[in-house]
């Protein structure tokens, strides 16, 4: 194995470690209103949230570009204010896993969050614990499993991120090039079929080991 393809399996699985961390206050927020909440256009806020998971990963990432991008509706004040670009970097990166895995994310602990008896966070209050003190000390640590399977899921979904991440980080070696375009770019080479085959393999082999995980916490939630 050479040093650049090293260099590309740090940075993937770094950019998973970072987005399994990122995604999991924004999804626990999100999974919790949705599970204990009833408000109006909360069907909307669910096929918005679902969307990343069914849309094309590529729509997903043009939607992105036209936000981040230097002449995007947040790109473009950040860069004239401040400098900051937001794409074909690093942060381009995690944005792109960040997006497709988060429904993914959400699913799973929502799941968990329905599965909880409702009494057992209105008794907990009822002895006098305000709703954050239920929501750290009750609801949390019954979801736990459910919620470590949904990071689990999270990093396996970034391992294999493709379609959003060549569209707003591209596929720059050394930078932004992750085992999904490193792979894509030996394709486009006669005779690196090889390498090729043995990316993908070590792609197959930790997504693998990510799904058994997931399903090990699932089971051990419904026991």
């Amino acid at each position: 194995m050479m040093g650049e393809e090293l260099v590309v399996i740090r940075l993937t699985f770094y950019v998973a470690l970072v987005t399994s961390i990122a995604v999991l206050p924004l999804s626990l927020i999100i999974a919790w209103v949705l599970a204990r909440k009833k408000f109006r256009g909360k069907a909307l806020v669910e096929a918005l949230i679902t969307l990343p998971l069914v849309a094309p990963p590529v729509v997903t990432g043009y939607m992105l570009l036209l936000l981040f991008g230097r002449n995007g509706w947040v790109g473009r004040p950040l860069f004239q204010m401040f400098g900051i670009r937001m794409t074909f970097n690093f942060f381009s990166l995690i944005c792109a896993s960040l997006v497709v895995s988060l429904p993914l994310a959400v699913r799973s602990i929502r799941a968990s969050f329905e599965m909880i008896d409702p009494m057992y966070e209105t008794v907990a209050q009822t002895l006098g614990k305000t709703p954050i003190e239920t929501f750290f000390r009750v609801s949390l640590p019954m979801a736990l499993p459910g919620v470590l399977s949904a990071m689990v899921l999270t990093f396996a979904r970034s391992l294999g991120e493709f379609g959003a991440t060549i569209t707003l980080a591209g596929n720059i070696p050394n930078k932004t090039q992750t085992i999904s375009l490193l792979v894509y770019s030996y394709m486009q080479v006669p005779g690196m079929e090889k390498q090729a085959a043995l990316m993908v393999l070590i792609s197959l082999a930790v997504s693998f080991l990510a799904i058994a995980a997931s399903e090990m916490l699932n089971k051990r939630h419904l026991r």
